[in-house]
C-alpha cells in the first residue's frame, strides 16, 4: 500500500471515530421535581455506562411459593427468564443485565433506573389477562347464611363491630337509591330480589358487605377489606362458595368505586377468553375515557371473543388482570372481534404504557417475588469514573514518559499512535453500543500498556537489525515484518481469553472483556499500521537518513 493510501485510510478511520463519538440526541428517562418520571431527549456522547458507573437498580427474583409449591422450579425460572428479558428489552433500558443465577434465581440490573417500585412491578407482574362474566344469579347472596355460620363456628369472626358500620350501610343504601343511567337501574333491579338479605344481615361476612350497582358486584368499606379477604380465603368458605364462581376484588384506589369503599365481584370461573390470544397492546389517550390500552387478538381469539360476546349482549364483562378486576365491568352492547380496549380510569399514561408492555411480553409462568432490591446511587458511579480517569491519566503518563525516554524519537511516534489508539477504542465501544463498566475502565487502562507492547517488540527488532549493519529503511521494514507474528500470537491469545470471559462471564466481567477486546483491536491497528505509516512519512522527508533515534 502506498503512503498516500495509508494516510487516506488513517484519515477515514479518524473521521469515522469522530462521527461515532459525536454528541447526538438520545432518549432518557429523568425524574422530575414531583418524583414522577418523564421521557425526554438530551444531547450526549453515545457512550453507555453500566450499573456501577451510572447507578440504577439491582433486583434478585425467586419463585413465589406462598400460594402453593412449584413442582419444577428450574424449568419455571427458565421460562420466566425469557418473559422478564422481553419486558426489560421493551422497557428501553440501555444494556440491562437479565440472567439466571443457580437454578432458582433471576438477577436483573437496570442502569440509569432509580424508580424502584415501577421496576419491581414490571419484572414480577404476572400479567395474566382474563375476560369473565359477572354473576347474575345471586348465588353469593343465597350462600351467605351458610358462609356466616361457617365463619362463626370456626371462631374467626370479629367480636367487635367495625366503627361506622351502620353509617356505612346507610351511605351505601343512599348511594344506590338513584341510578345514573338506564343500565344502572336495570342492574340494580336484577339484584334487588336478595338485597334485603344482605342489607339486614348481622352475620360475620354479610354484615360487612353491601350489593353494588350491577349483578355480582359488592361493596366493602376500606377498613374491612382485610377482614373480608381473610374470610373469603378460608378453605371452608372456599368450599361453600357456589360452584363455578370466583370472587375477585377491584384494584386498590379504583376511582369508579364509592369513596372509602372497595368493590369485589362474583364472576364466572370460566373466562370467555384469556390473554393467550393477544398479539399486540398499545397505550393511547382517549379524549373522553382518558388513558386506555388498546389490544388486538389473533384470528382464533377474535372468532372466539366474537362468539362469546354475541351470547352475552346486555351482560357485564369484567376485565381481570392478575386476579384483580380493572375498573367497573362494562356492559356488552355488541359483539366484540379482534380489537378491544382496557380503560385505565384515573391512572396516568405511564401505567397504561407499563400494562401494554407486560401484555405484549406475555404472562409469567409462575409468580415471582423480589428477594433483594437495592439502588446504586449515581454518587458511586461518579466516584468510580473519577478514579478510573485518574488511573487512566497516570497510566498514560507513565507509558508516555517511558517510551519518550527509552526510545526517544521512535517513542514519540509510538505516543502519537497511542492518541489514535484511544480514539479508535472509544469509537469501537460507541459503535457497537457496548457498555463501559468499572471493570471496563480497568480493561481500558490495561490495554493502554498493551497498546505500546507491540511497539516495544518492533523497536527492539529494529535495534537488532541496525546493530547488524542494515540501513535505516531496511531495519524498519525488517523490524515490522519479523515482529508481526509475535504481535499476532500475543493479541490472538488475549482476545481468546477475553472471548471466554465474555461468553461465560456476567455483568461487569463482560464489560471488562468487551473493553479489552476493543482495546486490543485498536492497539493492533495503531501499533502495526499507524506507527509504520509515521515511519514511512519520516523516511520520505529524510531520504538517505543514516541514523534513527531509537
Amino acid at each position: 500500500m502506498t503512503l498516500r493510501n495509508r494516510l487516506i485510510l488513517i484519515g477515514v478511520l479518524i473521521a469515522a471515530s469522530i462521527y461515532a463519538l459525536f454528541p447526538r440526541d438520545v432518549d432518557v428517562r429523568q425524574r422530575q421535581a414531583d418524583g414522577s418520571f418523564r421521557d425526554t431527549t438530551i444531547r450526549k456522547v453515545p457512550l453507555k455506562y453500566g450499573l456501577d458507573l451510572s447507578g440504577g437498580m439491582h433486583l434478585a427474583l425467586e419463585v413465589d411459593e406462598s400460594r402453593g409449591t412449584v413442582a419444577n422450579k428450574e424449568d419455571a425460572i427458565d421460562r420466566a427468564l425469557r418473559v422478564v428479558r422481553t419486558r426489560i428489552d421493551e422497557f428501553g433500558v440501555a444494556e440491562p443485565v437479565v440472567q439466571k443465577v443457580g437454578t432458582d434465581r433471576i438477577i436483573v440490573e437496570l442502569p440509569g433506573i432509580d424508580d424502584r417500585e415501577r421496576a419491581e412491578q414490571l419484572v414480577k407482574r404476572s400479567a395474566f389477562l382474563q375476560f369473565q362474566m359477572t354473576d347474575k344469579t345471586g348465588t353469593l347472596e343465597k350462600a351467605l347464611p351458610r358462609i356466616d355460620r361457617i365463619i362463626r363456628e370456626s371462631g374467626a369472626a370479629k367480636v367487635e363491630t367495625a366503627t361506622g358500620d351502620t353509617a356505612t350501610r346507610q351511605a351505601l343504601s343512599e348511594l344506590f337509591t338513584a341510578a345514573d343511567s338506564a343500565d344502572t337501574t336495570a342492574a340494580k333491579d336484577t339484584a334487588s330480589a336478595d338485597t334485603a338479605l344482605v342489607l339486614g344481615a348481622d352475620g360475620a361476612l354479610s354484615s360487612l358487605i353491601q350489593p353494588g350497582a350491577m349483578p355480582g358486584e359488592f361493596m366493602v368499606a376500606e377498613e374491612n377489606v382485610t377482614t373480608v379477604r381473610r374470610y373469603l380465603e378460608m378453605p371452608q368458605v372456599q368450599a361453600a362458595l357456589p360452584p363455578g364462581k370466583v370472587v375477585r376484588f377491584g384494584a386498590e384506589g379504583d376511582p369508579t368505586a364509592a369513596p372509602g369503599f372497595r368493590s369485589f365481584y362474583v364472576l364466572d370461573a370460566r373466562p370467555i377468553i384469556t390473554g393467550e390470544y393477544l398479539i399486540d397492546a398499545r397505550p393511547t389517550t382517549d379524549p373522553i375515557e382518558g388513558n386506555v390500552v388498546t389490544f388486538e387478538l389473533n384470528n382464533q381469539g377474535g372468532r372466539r371473543f366474537r362468539a362469546e360476546t354475541q351470547r352475552h349482549i346486555g351482560d357485564y364483562m369484567a376485565i381481570v388482570l392478575d386476579d384483580v378486576v380493572q375498573g367497573q365491568p362494562p356492559v356488552i352492547r355488541s359483539a366484540i372481534g379482534t380489537r378491544g380496549q382496557i380503560t385505565m380510569t384515573g391512572k396516568p399514561l405511564q401505567a397504561a404504557q407499563d400494562l401494554a408492555l407486560v401484555l405484549r411480553a406475555g404472562a409469567l409462568p409462575v409468580r415471582l417475588m423480589v428477594v433483594e432490591s437495592r439502588t446504586i446511587g449515581p454518587s458511586l458511579g461518579e466516584d468510580s469514573i473519577i478514579a478510573g480517569q485518574k488511573a487512566g491519566i497516570l497510566g498514560i503518563a507513565l507509558v508516555v514518559l517511558i517510551m519518550a525516554l527509552y526510545y526517544r524519537f521512535s517513542g514519540i511516534l509510538a505516543i502519537s499512535a497511542l492518541v489514535l489508539y484511544g480514539l479508535f477504542t472509544l469509537a469501537i465501544l460507541a459503535g457497537f453500543d457496548a457498555v463501559l463498566t468499572l471493570p471496563g475502565l480497568a480493561g481500558f487502562v490495561l490495554s493502554i500498556g498493551m497498546a505500546v507492547d507491540a511497539n516495544v517488540l518492533i523497536f527492539e527488532r529494529i535495534r537488532e537489525e541496525l546493530d547488524h549493519g542494515k540501513t535505516v529503511r531496511a531495519a524498519i521494514d525488517e523490524g515490522f515484518k519479523h515482529a508481526l507474528s509475535a504481535i499476532i500470537d500475543s493479541n490472538v491469545s488475549t482476545i481468546l481469553t477475553a472471548a471466554v470471559l465474555y461468553q461465560f462471564g456476567t455483568g461487569p466481567i463482560r464489560g471488562f472483556a468487551v473493553t479489552l477486546i476493543a482495546g486490543i483491536l485498536a492497539s493492533f491497528v495503531s501499533a502495526v499500521f499507524v506507527t509504520r505509516t509515521f515511519f514511512l512519512l519520516w523516511l520520505q522527508r529524510n531520504r538517505g537518513a543514516q541514523t534513527l533515534s531509537i
